[in-house]
């Protein structure tokens, strides 16, 4: 055994009473909570009103959760439906399985029902939300340590994870006692974190529009999934397909369509920053006045876009 390395936890499941608390269902929902938290400052800054991103997630997650476990279930069918194994599991959330695709996908269906209820324009409100999303991601792969999942090949560097035989693919026996693996959940938790700060960088410093900051967040979450997913050795993914493990093709594929939407709505002059995030045009002058102050002294830290609401106010209209 290496002299320093992480260990990963005795049981992934407290008991408080008769109710089982997974440390798995935490860390999803602190995710949750911290990028509504930061989705709001962000939809603030961006001259929308205050509670707004609150009311659009009561749509948002339920149809991200469902979302998120289809795919799961849809790409990985042969650990719920092969010879041998029970269907029921496939509404077993808390042993781990929410595809991030499919999260994303139908989370933006029930932001987009959100929306048209409160009369908010779509590519403003996916603009505020995208980076907050990688703060969800990062804090949700915490999950999957608490879970002993989606960890990489062994390594005997400083950091590598204590993983219980029991765990392994291919059975206990399959590798020496001893041995510690890739913490890829916590590679893919920095990434993310980093990618939150930098995307938001880029959206205070160009004022970003039009979904441009939507090609941003899946741009670099692509490019670290698709490098990180080289170091899995778990079987929790799909076949491969031509080599290549589904979830790398999916990062490849929609790399690459974000890079095309980014660079076509630059190039057709789309992707400027909207004066208004409503349908209609309205300024929230009601709530800039109570929130004013609390959005300059946030908006940086949480990756606010920059512009004061006083300027959201005064400012001509823009074409979109």
């Amino acid at each position: 055994m290496t002299v320093l390395s992480i260990p990963s936890p005795s049981s992934g499941v407290w008991d408080l009473g008769p109710i089982p608390i997974r440390g798995y269902a935490l860390a999803i929902v602190l995710g949750i909570v911290v990028a509504v938290w930061a989705a709001e400052r962000r939809w603030v800054a961006r001259g929308g009103r205050a509670g707004e991103i609150q009311d659009i997630a009561l749509w948002a997650v339920p149809f991200g959760l469902v979302g998120g476990r289809l795919y799961h279930v849809i790409t990985d069918h042969d650990l719920y439906f092969g010879a041998g194994r029970n269907p029921w599991r496939a509404f077993a959330v808390w042993e781990g399985g929410l595809g991030v695709w499919g999260a994303i996908a139908l989370g933006a269906v029930g932001a987009l029902i959100g929306a048209r209820r409160k009369g908010i324009r779509f590519w403003p409100l996916l603009d505020a939300i995208a980076p907050a999303c990688l703060l969800a991601q990062g804090i949700g792969r915490w999950g999957n340590w608490f879970n002993q999942e989606l960890y990489g090949k062994p390594t005997d560097l400083p950091w590598g994870l204590e993983i219980d035989p029991s765990k392994y693919p291919d059975g206990p026996d399959q590798f020496p006692a001893g041995t510690t693996f890739h913490p890829t959940f916590l590679y893919e938790c920095l990434w993310d974190v980093a990618m939150f700060f930098a995307v938001t960088w880029v959206d205070r410093r160009f004022k970003l529009g039009g979904g441009r900051v939507l090609a941003l967040y899946v741009m670099a979450y692509c490019l670290g999934r698709g490098a990180i997913e080289t170091l899995r050795i778990d079987n929790v993914e799909l076949h491969d397909v031509l080599g290549l493990r589904w979830s790398d093709w999916m990062a490849i594929i929609l790399f690459v369509a974000a890079a095309v939407f980014f660079v076509w709505t630059t190039v057709r002059g789309r992707g400027k920053r909207e004066a208004s995030v409503y349908v209609d045009g309205r300024a929230p002058a009601e709530s800039v006045a109570g929130t004013a102050e609390s959005v300059d002294g946030t908006a940086e830290s949480v990756g606010g876009t920059g512009e004061s609401v006083d300027a959201t106010e005064s400012k001509p209209p823009r074409g979109d």
